[in-house]
């Protein structure tokens, strides 16, 4: 059977990727039609399933920071849109109910209001992917979505603990205490330096101290996982772990989108009823859009942010799986929101995919906050006079900033991905401002170039430096670029592809280091003698 399984999931993703589509709607197809040939869900694969979540929510928590989810259009504005949406659903199902729709005719008003609040979620699982694939994590949007979604992955938690009628023991207090760990945290992490034992730190963080810790004071494992990856999110090594953790987490998540389609069969009566539900997929999306607007951000970022949460979530099925256990929905109903979550999954990759199009062919008609009064996340970017830009503020780019500044004046600005970082730049007295220039939500922000001389690409790794080149000249920049890199061929790469100046940081370092010498020491040398 695995065999089988392994083999519909790979042809269905690679058939799902050449037209264009994210694979995970290739397994989806592939779980139901395997349902349909009469193949069902294990213990294993939920099991993996399983595992997928919670490594995903752990990955989450790790380029999550607690002080982000504080911010009040994240709190506030996940709370509005769930309240909202659930109430939206309820009324539109009622209304349904009452002309008569079978399904929906024999459920109470509470059932019709848990069915609405099932609906309201949006899928974290298919937004992170699609951003991910996207690389646009890190964009004011991405990070915007990410936050709703864990606020509303919160709400479901909290949810279930409830509706079980099982409350957390009362030595779950002691939870609160984790905080107090995290220099320990810190310092395991950095000991286990690099490689598999770093792969094992994550799994065993994520299952063991997170997902076990709290399902042993009986709250819900996902959660642990989460608020662990959020306690060692302010670590150095952070990303490195999230990105050691990236092809496991992703190999478990097949099996939970190849889950979804095994573990109901689909029924016309449920088909009926899922598309209903995606008749009411659009409100969902235009109330993001209103809720985010409305907290000042830009046309573009609202819109891509609600682009991301258009679709319906796991979360859903999962609520709705322990209200069908729990007597309160019928099969019909919980079979309808697989299939309306799968389809609506198939209906969102290409939207996401297309993103930046229908921004461009939208904005024209929907109306743009005047600049001074826009989120302070999501402020426009004003150069200014500054005729250097140096893009990467870490030992390299302030050394330039530095050496510039001597030569030149301050006729620079840095720019810092962290904003802690950026903050600390500013105190010492350089010009610098958190972006990340690898997104390119950073560039469609500056508002003008036209000053700007020289770019300086001194980002870390020659990824970055290469996308920062690609958005520069996507913009048409005018001006001279220069950047760093390791190795040789990562050099020609950058002169070919339109670098005015490429230095070897390795071989720039050690002609830097003679000349420092001869400055400091001015030894006295004999000529050599022939």
């Amino acid at each position: 059977m695995e065999l089988i399984l392994i083999s519909a999931a790979f042809l269905a993703g690679f058939i799902a990727l050449k037209l264009n589509l994210p694979p995970l709607v290739g397994f989806l197809l592939a779980g139901f039609g395997l349902n349909a040939f009469g193949f069902e869900s294990d213990s294993t694969i939920v099991t993996l399933a399983d595992l997928g979540v919670t490594l995903l929510l752990f990955t989450i928590g790790l380029k999550l920071e607690i002080k982000t989810l504080l911010s009040k259009e994240i709190w506030a504005g996940s709370t509005i849109h769930n309240v909202c949406s659930t109430a939206i659903f309820s009324a539109a199902l009622l209304c349904f109910k009452f002309l008569g729709i079978s399904s929906l005719a024999a459920m109470s008003i509470d059932q019709i209001l848990l069915l609405g609040f099932a609906l309201s979620f949006s899928s974290t699982v298919f937004a992170v992917k699609s951003l991910q694939e996207k690389g646009e994590m890190n964009a004011t949007y991405g990070t915007l979505a990410i936050g709703i979604l864990v606020m509303q992955d919160i709400f479901a938690v909290i949810f279930l603990t409830a509706s079980t009628g099982k409350l957390p023991e009362w030595y779950a207090i002691g939870l609160f205490a984790l905080p107090l760990l995290r220099p320990i945290f810190y310092k395991v992490l950095d000991w286990v330096g690099h490689g598999e034992m770093l792969v094992l730190f994550g799994i065993f963080f994520a299952l063991v101290v997170g997902a076990g810790l709290f399902e042993l004071v009986g709250m819900k494992p996902d959660l642990g996982a989460l608020i662990l990856g959020m306690l060692l999110a302010g670590h150095k090594k952070a990303s490195e772990l999230s990105k050691s953790l990236f092809n496991l987490k992703e190999l478990f998540l097949v099996c939970f989108f190849l889950n979804i389609g095994l573990s109901e069969q689909p029924t016309w009566s449920g088909f009926a009823l899922a598309i209903l539900f995606l008749l009411l997929l659009p409100l969902k999306g235009i109330l993001y859009f209103v809720v985010i607007n409305a907290f000042k951000f830009r046309v573009r970022t609202s819109l891509l942010a609600s682009l991301s949460l258009f679709n319906y979530s796991e979360f859903g099925l999962i609520v709705g799986g322990l209200a069908f256990k729990m007597g309160w929905m019928s099969g019909d109903i919980l079979v309808a929101i697989a299939i309306a979550v799968s389809i609506s999954f198939v209906l969102a990759a290409p939207i996401n995919r297309y993103g930046h199009r229908i921004y461009q062919h939208s904005s024209h008609w929907l109306r743009e906050h005047a600049a001074e009064q826009l989120n302070t996340r999501d402020k426009l970017i004003n150069p200014g006079h500054a005729q250097i830009l140096i893009l990467g503020m870490g030992r390299i780019g302030t050394g330039a900033y530095d050496e510039l500044k001597n030569r030149y004046g301050s006729i620079s600005l840095g720019i810092e991905v962290r904003e802690d970082a950026a903050k600390q730049h500013r105190e010492e007295g350089r010009n610098v401002i958190a972006g990340d220039a690898t997104d390119s939500d950073f560039w469609e922000r500056i508002l003008d170039t036209a000053n700007v001389k020289l770019v300086l690409l001194a980002m870390p790794h020659h990824q970055g430096n290469q996308i920062a080149l690609d958005q520069l000249q996507r913009r048409n920049f005018k001006g001279q670029i220069a950047a760093i890199a390791e190795y040789q061929d990562q050099l020609d790469s950058l002169t070919e592809k339109g670098v005015d100046a490429a230095f070897n940081i390795y071989s720039e370092a050690g002609s830097g280091f003679a000349r420092h010498v001869c400055k400091q020491l001015q030894p006295s040398f004999s000529p050599p003698t022939r």
